[in-house]
């Protein structure tokens, strides 16, 4: 499976919370070989509000609903599409995730775990510092955002 589609998707995001990883075509090649890719169907759970999980997602192709869940009601945070990143939130925090994430439109997400990182961290270290500041920048942008505050997951 090609990382390129997820290159050009995220390439292509244009949202004010874009996720932009710029690499070269050998880096991202690199990249894949950290990352799971899986395709996903309508209704699949990427992410449960309360799990431990710390995996990151990244969205070549699809939508996935951001919603959070309280006893009284359940509220849509985001709908994030192509090129997005959903997960940034307890991948730096280590706490549970704040809102479950279910996909709207069947697609292809690319996983990345903690596990998977660590490796990465210690064989491709500037790799790992430029998906570090990438994702750091999509939280930055979403926290100063109001609407979007409620979103880092």
């Amino acid at each position: 499976m090609s990382i390129q589609n997820l290159s050009r998707a995220i390439a292509d995001n244009t949202s004010n919370d874009a996720f932009a990883l710029i690499l070269n075509v050998q880096q991202w090649d690199t990249l894949a070989g950290y990352l799971q890719p899986q395709d996903v169907s309508v209704g699949d759970v990427l992410i449960a509000q309360g799990a431990q999980d710390r995996s990151v997602f990244f969205l070549e192709s699809g939508a996935i609903s951001v919603h959070r869940v309280s006893s009284k009601e359940q509220m849509r945070l985001a709908v994030l599409t192509a090129g997005s990143v959903v997960g940034e939130g307890s991948f730096f925090s280590r706490q549970p995730h704040a809102a479950n994430v279910v996909v709207t439109g069947a697609g292809r997400v690319w996983r990345l775990t903690t596990t998977r990182f660590s490796e990465m961290s210690n064989r491709q270290p500037n790799l790992a510092l430029e998906l570090t500041m990438a994702l750091g920048a999509v939280i930055a942008k979403r926290m100063a955002h109001r609407s979007k505050r409620v979103a880092v997951t």
